[in-house]
């Protein structure tokens, strides 16, 4: 049994960043006029202070920091 379970969302960066590349390495199509992959690591730089905010949030609630 996991004694941490909050932080398992440190796990969505990860996940975002490289096992979803290969998946995402393409050029068309273009969002926002930013090629798929560049927007696609964008999104995830932005995901993940949310991710360590809840890991850190849950670490906290349980009385860990």
């Amino acid at each position: 049994m996991l004694k941490r379970p909050t932080l398992l969302w440190l796990l969505i960066p990860y996940a975002l960043f490289l096992a979803t590349l290969p998946l995402t390495d393409r050029i068309h199509p273009t969002i926002l006029g930013l090629p798929f992959l560049f927007a696609w690591l964008l999104l995830a730089t932005l995901l993940t202070p949310a991710a360590v905010y809840l890991a850190w949030r849950g670490d906290r609630k349980r009385g860990r920091v």
